[in-house]
């Protein structure tokens, strides 16, 4: 049995509870909002927490803690683990560990950086190769030729690119307020805009299933 699947390969229970899977993917970034926001606060009602340090690595061990309780949720509920967050769950176990050992806020600012570079030197890198790995992912929900494959590889590709210089951009000259902000409120509102701007390609090039259509 595969431990991760594909994110759009949905299984009967994301089929009824999709509130829940939503839910589990937004929650630890709503946590690290709560934490950098409330984090002087929950110092002062948990003296413990000062021991990890200022509000930021406050938030980032609370957003560890809630990574992990969201893919074990989503492991036992859902029955398997969705590829996307389970990558970008290693990445903060690896360097919110660094954050919080090294007391450098700087390890934890750069993992939307290692994270979306990864995927979009690995599509883009599978393109060089011939192989439109996003196809993989994605042939449950969509059912594209060749050249509608290749294309939407390569702008998803481009696209995590965008986000890793754009979250560059946004630590090192703006506040830590604003950098939070960004990252709970401003990446996924583009993500949602980018993914809606990819529906006409993905209409140009569906292929119809014409095993289904005879059966009708």
């Amino acid at each position: 049995m595969q431990t991760i699947e594909s994110d759009v390969t949905p299984t009967k229970e994301e089929k009824q509870k999709p509130g829940l899977k939503m839910a589990l993917e937004l929650g630890p970034l709503l946590v690290f909002f709560f934490g950098n926001l409330r984090g002087e606060w929950l110092v002062g009602k948990f003296p413990a927490l000062s021991a990890i340090g200022g509000p930021l690595l406050v938030a980032t061990a609370l957003f560890m803690v809630a990574t992990v309780i969201s893919l074990v949720i989503s492991k036992i509920v859902f029955k398997h683990l969705p590829v996307m967050p389970f990558v970008s769950g290693i990445v903060v176990m690896i360097f919110g560990g660094l954050s919080i050992w090294l007391q450098d806020e700087t390890f934890i600012k750069m993992k939307p950086t290692i994270v979306n570079t990864l995927f979009g030197v690995v599509l883009l890198g599978g393109l060089f190769f011939g192989k439109s790995l996003l196809g993989y992912v994605f042939n449950a929900a969509f059912n594209l030729d060749a050249e509608g494959w290749k294309k939407l590889t390569l702008r998803w590709g481009v696209f995590f690119l965008f986000l890793a210089i754009l979250n560059e951009v946004v630590w090192r000259n703006f506040s830590d307020e604003a950098w939070v902000n960004f990252k709970v409120w401003g990446t996924m509102p583009i993500t949602i805009l980018f993914t809606l701007s990819q529906m006409p390609l993905i209409m140009r090039h569906t292929v119809q299933d014409t095993v289904a259509q005879g059966d009708k």
